[in-house]
């Protein structure tokens, strides 16, 4: 992707996220499903002021949902595992 701006989506916060961030310094983003590992690791240095180590990306697919006798699904989407080799990002301070 060419554009740094739309590479990352927001955070991924949940328990096994801030588990993750707590132990290992890794830290969970929802990114752009056609960004690659060096565009969110692009993206996160620049944006985070941060040394990236390692980045390993997911595709996650959409859950089955059912209202009423309709049934569909959620889209699908992509996150990232960063790992962090120096500095720190810290969500919890901005909520």
């Amino acid at each position: 992707m060419k554009n740094q701006n739309g590479v990352l989506k927001g955070p991924c916060l949940t328990e096994k996220a801030t588990l993750l961030q707590e132990i290992d310094g890794k830290v969970v983003f929802k990114d752009h499903p056609k960004a690659n590992k060096i565009d969110v690791k692009r993206a996160v240095e620049q944006m985070f002021k941060v040394k990236v180590q390692d980045v390993r990306t997911v595709n996650v697919q959409g859950k089955k949902k059912r209202v009423g006798k309709h049934i569909g699904y959620t889209n699908n989407w992509k996150k990232a595992y960063v790992t962090l080799a120096e500095g720190e990002i810290n969500f919890a301070d901005e909520l």
